[in-house]
């Protein structure tokens, strides 16, 4: 295990290797400073953290030569041998270190070296056939390192990160809040799967700890589709995109998982779907996270899904709900739904960046609440990991604001009321008086 990490720790730190010298300096006495005492010079050469050498002559001592404690010059000379021992046959600082049982200098080590371990033994890694994490994850996180971090990043070295410099980069490079944040997690994962794997001493400071981002701020407003609007747009579509969008409407599934659907995931006896699995761009997994496998009720949907079921040349347990036409063997992709759904928005004058499928998502969440849900049902009903999510999701519109004032006026009118009569019956009593 020692000589596996020591060809890890020279490969991260670029190979870069010492002098290796066979040194045998001669024992010598000095008897000019206070009690004598053997010792002996040797060149010692010592790794920066930016990856130079630094050679320095240096004096070692060994131990008294007169005194009641003293040894003799032979038993100096065996002393000098084991303590070279090392220095002799390690040919980099990190088998010197690590033979001498003293921590590695892993400032030294590569950014650009670590990354590509990271993503080669984590991101790209399979075992028994499956992939560590989701494809979708795994395509943002090779783009941004390919795009952004490497080209900045792959030659630096872990001790000249400096934070000002990484947020200096982020704010340049970045053009949302949201960039920002996966550019910086990203490398604090470096980082922190390499303290997993022991690389990395759990005293090691993640630099990326200290980049401090700015305020949260949207680029894209978040927006949704007024009821009449989402009528109009939908009387546009046909299936099997209109079912498509009207399971995302109604249900709050992610376009994904109902692409991913097969025969098997819908029960009409029941009126409902489970979400068993995701369909990204044809790669077919498990869903996003582990609250996300649910099943979700269809309601009046449960005859449009017989109905579209009824018409498919394939209706196995296995077969695809949304096939694609060229292949019935392969599932829809979203691209398609979402293409159909922006150009009958813009028929209707009602298009908005970022308007599709994920749109009719947030409508369902935002509207699941204002019809009586509470955040915790929506949140359970949407897959989410916890309700601080469903609340980003949420849009409280104009239209929903004004009605809940309306409420707050009427009641306040109504206690109103109720004093007026009041006031009036006392000054009666009083009259009568």
């Amino acid at each position: 295990m020692i000589a596996k990490n020591e060809g890890i720790l020279l490969t991260l730190t670029g190979g870069v290797r010492l002098k290796q010298r066979v040194q045998h300096p001669k024992v010598n006495e000095c008897r000019d400073r206070g009690a004598p005492y053997w010792f002996f010079r040797y060149w010692s050469d010592e790794l920066r953290p930016d990856g130079t050498v630094k050679t320095s002559r240096k004096r070692h001592i060994i131990g008294p030569s007169r005194g009641p404690n003293a040894i003799g010059k032979k038993q100096a000379e065996i002393n000098r041998d084991n303590f070279l021992a090392n220095l002799n046959a390690a040919p980099s600082r990190c088998e010197a270190a690590a033979m001498a049982k003293e921590p590695a200098q892993v400032g030294a080590i590569i950014f650009g070296k670590l990354a590509e371990m990271w993503r080669t033994d984590f991101v790209e890694r399979e075992v028994g056939g499956r992939t560590l994490i989701a494809a979708s994850t795994r395509a943002k996180y090779i783009i941004h390192l390919e795009n952004h971090i490497l080209p900045r990043w792959k030659d630096t070295r872990i001790a000249e990160f400096r934070t000002k410099e990484v947020l200096d980069w982020l704010q340049t490079e970045c053009e949302s809040w949201h960039m920002m944040a996966d550019l910086r997690n990203i490398m604090s994962g470096i980082f922190s799967k390499a303290q997993e794997w022991e690389i990395l001493p759990d005293t090691f400071a993640n630099p990326m700890h200290r980049v401090k981002l700015p305020r949260k701020w949207e680029v894209r407003e978040k927006r949704i589709l007024t009821e009449d609007q989402t009528v109009r747009v939908l009387d546009w579509l046909e299936d099997p995109h209109l079912l498509i969008c009207e399971t995302c409407l109604d249900t709050g599934t992610r376009i994904s998982e109902v692409t991913g659907l097969k025969i098997k995931h819908v029960d009409l006896d029941q009126g409902c779907i489970r979400i068993e699995q995701r369909n990204w761009r044809g790669d077919i997994d498990e869903p996003k996270t582990a609250k996300s496998k649910r099943t979700l009720a269809l309601a009046a949907l449960t005859e449009r899904y017989r109905t579209w079921i009824a018409s498919l040349e394939r209706r196995d347990p296995e077969a695809w709900v949304f096939p694609q036409d060229q292949d019935k063997r392969e599932p829809m992709w979203d691209s398609g739904t979402r293409s159909v759904l922006k150009k009958a928005a813009a028929a209707e004058g009602c298009d908005f960046p970022g308007l599709g499928p994920h749109s009719l998502r947030r409508a369902n969440i935002t509207w699941r609440q204002e019809v009586g849900g509470s955040s915790i049902e929506t949140s359970q009903i949407a897959g989410h990991a916890n309700t601080k999510i469903t609340e980003e999701y949420t849009v409280v519109q104009l239209r929903r604001q004004e009605e809940l004032t309306r409420r707050i006026q009427a009641k306040r009118m109504k206690a109103g009321k109720r004093r007026q009569g009041k006031v009036v019956e006392i000054k009666g009593a009083d009259t009568a008086v």
